[in-house]
């Protein structure tokens, strides 16, 4: 059995559903420190007629300290919701299957979750539908998994029986894949494909968040996606 964890990114890149594809069962860390940085877990780019458009959720950290990520609030003030959705809208007017995807988008955002988790959640199981990715997802919390680390990951294989952890390979460098290999766990390093794909605005750029690729490229997504 393939396992792999991932931090729950916020409107995720390509990579993050490689990894999850190729996985029998795929742990979202939500019980993990929430960055006291920038973070892909807050916020994620796509792409308008200046370049990158990046798209940041606020957050409420100030005071508070170390938080989990399951635990850390959206701060729902200064129409940050309205700004997100009239920017989507002015730069990706001219995509042929915006029309597709912005009701969900336009439903999720006017939810008003109060969890920043909750938001993610709802735009990476929409995404899992949209890219027929069946994979068994299931999340640190539920399995009470509190280590953390190396650790961590060694935990989470043993609890769900997994025989190989799977890995980006950027993670190569800081992996102590001995610990994992001790524990009898074998070790696979995921490389994502480049992919180009139609895009509006000029030149082409890598690692856009998937919305960028489904409202261009809408059904074809998929099949992109595949190696």
């Amino acid at each position: 059995m393939i396992v792999s964890t991932h931090q729950p990114y916020f409107i995720p890149y390509a990579g993050f559903f490689d990894k999850a594809r190729q996985s029998d069962i795929f742990v979202i860390l939500d019980s993990v420190q929430f960055p006291l940085g920038t973070t892909w877990i807050s916020r994620n780019r796509l792409k308008n007629d200046q370049g990158t458009l990046w798209l940041t959720v606020p957050v409420w950290k100030k005071g508070l300290g170390l938080q989990s990520i399951r635990d850390v609030r959206i701060c729902h003030a200064f129409g940050w919701i309205a700004k997100h959705l009239a920017s989507i809208k002015c730069a990706y007017a001219h995509a042929p299957y915006l029309a597709d995807h912005m009701p969900f988008v336009e439903d999720t955002y006017q939810k008003r979750f109060e969890n920043l988790i909750d938001l993610n959640l709802a735009f990476i199981h929409y995404l899992f539908r949209q890219l027929n990715i069946d994979t068994e997802v299931k999340l640190q919390s539920e399995l009470g998994i509190e280590s953390s680390g190396h650790q961590l990951l060694v935990d989470i294989c043993r609890q769900l029986g997994a025989s190989v952890y799977l890995a980006h390979a950027s993670a190569r460098n800081y992996l102590d894949d001995g610990l994992l290999r001790k524990d009898g766990l074998q070790i696979q390093f995921l490389k994502p494909p480049a992919r180009v794909y139609p895009q509006l605005w000029g030149p082409f750029i890598a690692n856009l968040s998937v919305f960028d690729m489904l409202f261009n490229c809408g059904p074809k997504a998929k099949a992109i996606l595949l190696p």
